[in-house]
């Protein structure tokens, strides 16, 4: 299933996938799981000094925290086939650039798309993003950081990334 909607974050379909499932799995056995939890923890007595019932009510809070994260991403997400591989600085592209310097490598897209993987990631709508969307490889640019500051940088190479 592809669906696109206008402004979310660009995830390819298998990270969409990926994100649905885990979706899946916290609102269902994951709730699940956590109610036999709390439940057995308030079953050991007074609550004021019951660290498992605490525990539990915490990691049911950020279960349902991240639910509610991966309801809004899915709901907005552009789901789409991976960029091409045209040195064209995109959403869903390896990035390496010369920023005030300095060589970094980074994914432009969504922390989603990355998944576990030690990677640098930038938004395309952040400043650095916002400016290098669109360039190609051997352009050189800047743009103005949110300190002021003028920032140049040179596109080194832009590929799909794999992941």
């Amino acid at each position: 299933m592809t669906t696109t909607h206008h402004g979310g974050a660009w995830l390819t379909q298998e990270a969409y996938d990926r994100l649905k499932a885990e979706l899946d799995h916290l609102s269902g056995a994951g709730r699940h799981e956590i109610v036999e939890k709390i439940e057995a923890a308030r079953q050991e007595g007074d609550l004021k000094e019951n660290g498992g019932y605490h525990a539990a009510k915490e990691e049911q809070g950020k279960i349902e925290a991240r639910i509610r994260q991966l309801q809004e991403l899915l709901r907005n997400a552009q789901v789409g086939e991976k960029p091409a591989d045209d040195g064209v600085v995109e959403p869903g592209m390896l990035v390496v650039a010369k920023i005030a310097g300095d060589e970094e490598r980074f994914l432009l897209g969504s922390r989603e798309i990355a998944g576990d993987a030690e990677l640098d990631v930038f938004s395309e709508k952040s400043p650095l993003g916002a400016a290098i969307i669109g360039h190609k490889q051997g352009e050189k640019l800047s743009y103005v950081a949110p300190n002021g500051k003028e920032i140049k940088v040179e596109i080194i190479s832009a590929t799909p990334y794999t992941g």
